[in-house]
This record gives C-alpha cells, structure tokens and sequence, in this order.
C-alpha cells in the first residue's frame, strides 16, 4: 500500500522525481505547483535546508522552462521557531522567484496560523519588485475568509481557494459540508470578478460545474484564472478541463516525508480515507 501510495500521490522521494512528473503533466498541457513534504521543523538548520531545496527547485523551474511554481508551508520555514525567521527565509525564495519570473505560493496549514501566514504575504507583496510573485491559500471552511480575501484582492494578491483539510473548531470553521459548499461557491464567485489571476482549487465536480456556470454566465475569460487539483486525484477530470480550455495547475508532492504528512490528513478529517479510497480506484 506504501508502494502504491507514494507512487499514485506522491511523485517520489527526490527532486529529480518531482521535476520528471512536472515535465510529463506539462506535455498534457497542465501547469504544476511542486512541494517539498514536511512540517513543524524543529530548529533553524532544518529550516535552512528546508528552504534550500525550494531554491534547488526554482532553479531547475527556470533550467527547465517548466510551466511551474512552489508552494511553501511556513511551518516547514520555521515558523514555530520565530516570525522572524520564517520571514527572512520566505522573502528569500519570493527574490529568487523574482529574479526567474516565476512564483510562490505560501500554503495555508490550522488556523492558528492564519493570521500570521496572511500578515507575511500582505508584507512580501508590499514590496514592489514582489508583486505578482508571492500569493496565499484561503480556507473556504473558516468563517472569516470573505473578510480575508476581501483584503487580499485590495492588495492584489493571487489566491488558493480551497475548502480546507484541516480539523477545526465549530467556533471559527462551519460545521458543516453543505455550508462549506455554499461558501466556497460564494468566495469563488468573488475571486472569478476580481481581475486577479485566482486558483480554484478542488475535485468537487459540483464546485466545478457551478464555476463554470459563472463564468459563462459572466463571460469571463478562461484564461484569467486556473483550476487546481492534487497530483493523482481526478485525472480524468484534470484532462477533461484542459480538453475544454482551462487552465489547470496540479499540486504535486514529493519527499521523504510523505508518510507522516499521509497520516495526518487522514487523522484530521476521516473522510479522507474514502475519499482516498475511491481515487485509487480511478485512472
């Protein structure tokens, strides 16, 4: 099953795996978005090396002239270690996507994290030689992320918007799949009129169907944002929007710590299991 998984969800242990599968999705005509798994470092030094292999990935992004970028969780930077720290490494790799022309992407992990994971991006994309160049992920369960992308779109910074993975407390996420569900198709709505190029993220073929509808309905240009999905999950579905026009960027995991990273999304939202389950199953 270790086997399977890592080979089905997982693009492999190493950097010359992850940058194989970027180059095969991008034959498809599917953009990539490649992290490095692994959390909650525990000293500076793992933070560094961390984020060297982040540089190692943006310079073979450009080597290559893949259609890529990275996506970065800032506990992996050393966030529970200082903000300062986080800080100095992220604006780090954000001038390295600068000097390639290419992107960072700054993962949302809990919500103790949200405010604090916001507050960096606004600061990096303050600085103008970073415009473009560094964007975030938002939380369609939370309840405060209308607030949230509300503020971003001022600033005109790029987002994620997802559902959310993690396991939170009714007290500042909905409760409920079907509120989610109604949320997301609202800040998607939002996102698609923003004039900012915006990522939708999710499998959720109903999600997808009502953006589409939108989009349509509003005579949006395709091109001005992008679905996005996870490396192995609907593969059909991925082609089928590029067949259609889409854009559509895949969010493909590699390394080592693939295992914990594994277990913990199951352990947070048990309806991963089936989730997973039935993806296997699928081509």
């Amino acid at each position: 099953m270790g086997r399977r998984m890592s080979s089905r969800f997982i693009a492999g242990m190493e950097i010359e795996d992850v940058l194989r599968a970027a180059e095969s999705m991008q034959n498809q005509g599917i953009a990539s978005t490649l992290d490095s798994l692994g959390e909650n470092v525990s000293t500076p030094e793992q933070a560094r090396n961390s984020a060297e292999i982040y540089h190692r990935l943006l310079d073979a992004i450009d080597k290559r002239k893949l259609n890529a970028n990275v996506s970065v969780k800032l506990t992996q930077m050393g966030m529970d270690l200082g903000h300062d720290l986080a800080g100095e490494i992220v604006s780090g790799l954000v001038d390295h996507a600068v000097a390639i022309n290419s992107f960072v992407r700054i993962d949302m992990e809990g919500s103790e994290y949200t405010q604090a994971t916001i507050d960096l991006v606004r600061a990096l994309h303050a600085k103008p030689a970073n415009r473009g160049h560094v964007g975030i992920v938002i939380q369609a369960y939370l309840y405060r992320s209308a607030d949230d992308i509300a503020a971003l779109i001022a600033g005109g910074i790029r987002i994620r918007l997802c559902k959310g993975a993690y396991k939170e407390p009714a007290s500042v996420a909905f409760p409920e799949k079907t509120d989610v569900d109604a949320n997301f198709v609202r800040l998607t709505r939002t996102l698609l009129v923003s004039g900012i190029y915006h990522g939708i993220a999710t499998h959720d073929e109903a999600m997808i169907a009502a953006a589409k509808r939108f989009v349509k309905e509003k005579a949006i240009e395709k091109s001005s944002f992008e679905f996005q999905m996870l490396y192995g999950i609907r593969r059909d579905l991925q082609r089928t929007l590029v067949a259609e026009g889409y854009n559509v960027r895949v969010y493909v995991p590699f390394g080592a710590e693939w295992y914990p990273y594994f277990m913990r999304r199951l352990a947070e939202r048990p309806a991963n299991v089936l989730f997973i389950a039935k993806n296997m199953l699928k081509k």
